[in-house]
């Protein structure tokens, strides 16, 4: 890849905010795409973001912002997405230029519940992209903790791995460590599915159960995940790398994780209504709960699911979750 691609990110939130702070460190103009006219005309005023991170300062020379989704997808060679994936498929049906030939990155962390489908999976049936021009970020990584410039560790999923070195070079920093993997696939589902987990770790801590359980709860969660992705996508992986197991366990016990904020506050007896609406963040968790279940159910030979099954019954069932996770403990070993 060329070392002089621009680079777009689209999407306002934390995480979106925190990969504009890393490209910050390596290019001299980052495009970056926000719906909100408030939150850019803030940027431009203030030097931060006035919703997530705004401990972040950033050089407003170096940014091209944006309300307009089609200037910034038409100024930049990579795209890199982290719109919420409950809303990703409204903001990509304003699309009207050609992105076909253009490097698409997920850091979407979740499956469009409109096609069901995993982020690059959808812009390959949708938008054309090749495959080899779709990349997932993946790892244990913490907005909150990249804008304290705490050490964090990546992984750039791409089957081109010259594209997925390129992209970690950009994204690379003396607080973040990088490295490339061409498992797209696994990483884009890993990085659905631990919010499940998060949600699941939750659920447990807000009903009262300690850190012995939590501790099998995650034992059995990496060990679910593998049947998961090894029934969706078979190729050789080591489950226990950081994209998988590392970003597993910081989501389903951070006190950074959203998910498992949601989940505890469904542990200790809001509604899941209630609960999103007291977060002023996204639980992507929820979304991927649904995703997952029904993809499980539509495989002839099932997969054997029992937390995630446990979560589903909670969220979309309705069912208490106190009987829920006594009945998975059982299944549990």
């Amino acid at each position: 890849m060329d070392k002089e691609l621009k680079y777009a990110v689209f999407g306002a939130g934390s995480w979106a905010t925190a990969i504009v702070k890393m490209l910050c460190e390596n290019l001299d103009e980052i495009g970056w795409y926000m719906r909100s006219v408030y939150t850019k005309e803030h940027l431009l005023k203030e030097q931060h973001n006035p919703s997530y991170l705004s401990s972040v300062e950033f050089d407003t020379d170096k940014l091209k912002l944006s309300n307009d989704i089609n200037e910034i997808a038409s100024y930049a060679d990579v795209l890199i997405f982290v719109i919420p994936s409950a809303f990703i498929y409204g903001e990509l049906q304003k699309l009207t230029v050609d992105i076909t030939d253009k490097t698409i990155v997920s850091a979407v962390k979740g499956i469009i519940p409109e096609s069901g489908l995993l982020v690059g999976e959808h812009f390959h049936d949708v938008y054309k992209t090749p495959f080899e021009n779709i990349a997932v970020i993946a790892g244990p990584c913490h907005a909150e903790e990249v804008a304290l410039e705490r050490l964090s560790y990546l992984t750039i999923s791409c089957a081109d791995q010259e594209k997925a070195q390129a992209i970690a070079d950009k994204l690379s920093s003396n607080y973040i460590k990088t490295k490339i993997s061409d498992d797209v696939i696994g990483t884009e589902y890993a990085v659905m599915l631990k919010n499940i987990y998060a949600i699941a770790a939750g659920i447990a801590h807000g009903l009262g159960y300690g850190d012995n359980f939590q501790s099998v709860l995650m034992s059995n969660a990496i060990r679910e995940m593998k049947r998961f992705i090894k029934k969706v996508h078979k190729m050789k992986r080591n489950i226990n790398n950081s994209a998988y197991l590392g970003d597993l366990l910081v989501t389903g016990y951070s006190v950074f994780s959203r998910n498992r904020m949601f989940g505890n506050m469904v542990g200790k007896g809001y509604t899941v209504k209630s609960a999103q609406m007291e977060m002023n963040m996204v639980a992507e968790g929820y979304y991927a709960t649904n995703s997952a279940y029904l993809l499980n159910q539509k495989n002839e030979k099932k997969t054997n699911m029992p937390i995630i099954d446990a979560v589903y019954a909670i969220l979309y069932q309705n069912k208490n979750p106190k009987k829920v996770f006594k009945k998975l403990t059982e299944k549990l070993d």
